[in-house]
Formats: structure tokens, C-alpha cells, sequence
């Protein structure tokens, strides 16, 4: 399996997830009903349950054994100049919010497969602008022009370097791995959880050219049962819009075959 590949997985849930995420509900911050709490869907494995890892992360060759990692609570500032030195300061500083990151980015890989991905958790900054709906009452639609708002998100995770995140998610893996044993997975597998989410994204319906939306009280909803019954990254998927989420599924498809290949090798 190629590590650099799995970096780029944790980069595009970020940025996509992450952007649609906050786009459609930045403007409901206020609402009242209640957030859900982080922990509340989280289910731990037994703790007597042997640890069963599907998608082992493999080391580079060449990786030095004396590079040392700074604690968890210590990441920010060394996981942040290394994400500087592959998306640049200001790109950095423009798009994610880098305090707690290695949590952040693990809590929200673990929630997109559940219903709701906790608003506090998220690694990455609000989409500027109103979340747009074209129509009214039961008329009421996504706003076509949402899409546009995507497209830096996906055109940063396209243009990122791949041999520069190679070193920086082989070294920082283990940090990722230990936020997921304290998020409450004792015996889970970090990267098994991100093939998990990936693969549930994936498995979202194509998104319709138009998609209705009811407003019962202050939150907005898929007037489609089906589509409100979607986990979070599911409808993050339809909420982009189709053609975004076409270029999303491509990407992530391709990746997902690369992970998976039993030819797969370390990268030199």
C-alpha cells in the first residue's frame, strides 16, 4: 500500500467534507436545537477484542528511525510547518483551522460515516459567503451557485505534492493513530476507519440536477427521505453539487484502487 496515497485520502476528506460541511451550515450556528456531542455516536470495540488491522500503514524505505515526533498535545506547531512547507503559509493559514489538527482530522474521518460530523471538530475554515437556496416554501431547492464555492477545495487537493506528503504523513501517522485510540478505539486501526469512510462516501447516490430542501423550524433538510436518511459524508457528497461530486467520487475511486492493490509497495 502507498503511504503517499493515504495522505492524500486524509487531505481530500478534509478539504471536501470539511468546506461542504461548513457551507451548508455555517449560517445555523445559532439554531435551537442542540449540537450532538462529540463522543455520543461512538461505540468502542470491547477492550478484551484482538485488534484486527485491514489496511496496515507500511514505512518508506529510507525513513530515518531517529526523526523523533513531538508529543500529541505538542503537534500543532511541527505538523503545522510541515503542512506549510506542502500547501504554503498562507494557503495554510486560509483554509484550515490547525489548532488540535491531528484530533480534528481523525474525529472528522470517524464521524463521516455516522449521522452527524460535530461542528467543534472540524480541520477546516467556513466557506465565505450564505448558504444559497433558489425557490420558496415547497419549492425551495440547493442554490446552483453553492457548487462554485467547492472549487478551491478540490483544485488545492489536486495540485498538492505528493512526494511532499509522503514525509509528513509517515511521520506523523502515529500521532493519528493515538488520537484514534483516545477518541475511544482501544484496539481500532486509524487507516481502516478512513478506508471505511471512503468507502461510504462513495456509496452516496448520485446527486439529482435539482435537490429539494424543507425547513421545518431554523435548520434546512433533504425533502427526500432517502437523502435525509444518508450519513454525513453521504449527503456532504450529494450537497456539493453533481459535477463536484463526480470529480470527488473520480478522485477518490482512484485512490481507493491504489490502496487496495495487492501490487501496492511502499514508495522508495
Amino acid at each position: 500500500m502507498h503511504p503517499a496515497l493515504r495522505w492524500i485520502v486524509v487531505l481530500l476528506v478534509m478539504i471536501v467534507a470539511g468546506g461542504a460541511f461548513y457551507l451548508f451550515w455555517q449560517n445555523r450556528q445559532k439554531a435551537e436545537a442542540p449540537p450532538a456531542p462529540p463522543a455520543a455516536e461512538v461505540t468502542p470495540p470491547p477492550a478484551s477484542s484482538a485488534p484486527v488491522v485491514q489496511h496496515p500503514i507500511e514505512e518508506a524505505a529510507g525513513e530515518s528511525k531517529e526523526a523523533a515526533l513531538p508529543g500529541l498535545n505538542e503537534s500543532d506547531g511541527p505538523l503545522r510547518d510541515a503542512l506549510a512547507g506542502v500547501f504554503s503559509k498562507s494557503a495554510l493559514d486560509q483554509y484550515f483551522i490547525t489548532d488540535g489538527l491531528a484530533r480534528r482530522v481523525v474525529a472528522t474521518v470517524d464521524a463521516l460515516p455516522r449521522k452527524n460530523v460535530p461542528q467543534q471538530v472540524m480541520p477546516v475554515k467556513p466557506v465565505p459567503g450564505p448558504f444559497a437556496t433558489a425557490g420558496q416554501a415547497e419549492g425551495l431547492l440547493i442554490g446552483r451557485e453553492n457548487a462554485q464555492r467547492y472549487a478551491p477545495y478540490l483544485r488545492l487537493a489536486e495540485a498538492t505534492d505528493t512526494r511532499a506528503l509522503v514525509a509528513v504523513y509517515v511521520k506523523f501517522y502515529p500521532l493519528l493513530q493515538q488520537a484514534y485510540v483516545e477518541l475511544g478505539y482501544p484496539n481500532g486501526y486509524f487507516n481502516d476507519r478512513l478506508i471505511a469512510a471512503i468507502d461510504d462516501m462513495l456509496a452516496a447516490p448520485d446527486t439529482p440536477d435539482a435537490v429539494p430542501l424543507v425547513q421545518p423550524k431554523v435548520l434546512y433538510a433533504y425533502a427526500d427521505p432517502e437523502l435525509e436518511a444518508l450519513s454525513a459524508g453521504q449527503k456532504i457528497m450529494v450537497r456539493m453539487g453533481k459535477e463536484n461530486e463526480a470529480r470527488a467520487k473520480a478522485k477518490l475511486r482512484d485512490i481507493r484502487r491504489a490502496l487496495t492493490a495487492k501490487s501496492a509497495q511502499p514508495s522508495p
